[in-house]
């Protein structure tokens, strides 16, 4: 395995940064973006990334608070790191991040390196935006871990082409039962999505090294998400 940093053109001009990890097989591979939680393109987001990059794919990781402040790095391990995340989320365009993951698919898709095919995951805020990807942009599958404020956007559900798959903490303590069920009644229903509940858990249970991190969970969602990624991007 490799890794590296990559220069992505935002369509609205301007540039930002994208960590890639790729597998040690120099065969063709599919890629998948990696759409970030409120702490930036930080180690955890880097290690999911790294352990794509081990299942055979090339995983790319856009900083996608760059138009608010390049480069953020931060940790869920004290209350001024978790402050300064709910300022971003807060100041996130979530329009201009939908551009912006879409150009990084763009580029993905025609990586020297890959076959052309393109996945998304995304985790707390990217676990919203990876629902988001799948009804709005060109990817070809999306997967999404306890994604925040899904219920409010379910309207964009019309433009579903490609398979998505949620993973849903029960107990998730920004997802409250009210619009969990507004999802299940939104989504449970259509053919191209796959919804996966967690009853015991809470939010970021597959968060390594976080206060609700589960590993059996954890492994579950990540099992599901593998062989979801390896049936709709082959």
């Amino acid at each position: 395995m490799s890794s590296k940093s990559l220069t992505i053109q935002a369509k609205d001009g301007g540039s930002f940064q994208a960590y890639v990890a790729r597998p040690a097989s120099a065969a063709p591979a599919p890629a998948i973006v990696v759409i970030q939680e409120i702490f930036g393109v930080n180690a955890v987001m880097r290690g999911v990334c790294d352990w794509l990059a081990g299942e055979g794919y090339v995983a790319i990781c856009p900083d996608l608070f760059w138009r608010i402040e390049p480069g953020i790095d931060i940790t869920d391990q004290s209350k001024a790191e978790w402050d300064r995340a709910f300022a971003l989320f807060s100041a996130f365009d979530r329009e201009a991040g939908i551009a912006d993951i879409e150009a990084t698919r763009a580029v993905a898709a025609t990586l020297p390196g890959t076959t052309g095919k393109v996945g998304a995951v995304g985790y707390c805020l990217g676990g919203h935006m990876a629902y988001r990807t799948a009804c709005e942009t060109a990817v070809d599958a999306a997967v999404g871990y306890y994604g925040v404020g899904i219920n409010e956007v379910l309207g964009k559900a019309a433009g579903l082409r490609k398979p998505l798959m949620l993973h849903i903490a029960g107990k998730d303590g920004f997802v409250p039962p009210e619009a969990q069920a507004k999802i299940r009644e939104g989504l449970g229903a259509n053919p191209l999505v796959t919804l996966h509940t967690y009853a015991e858990q809470d939010h970021a249970f597959a968060r390594i090294g976080g206060a609700h991190y589960d590993k059996a969970a954890a492994d579950l969602a990540n099992g599901r998400t593998l062989a979801f990624f390896a049936t709709h991007l082959a």
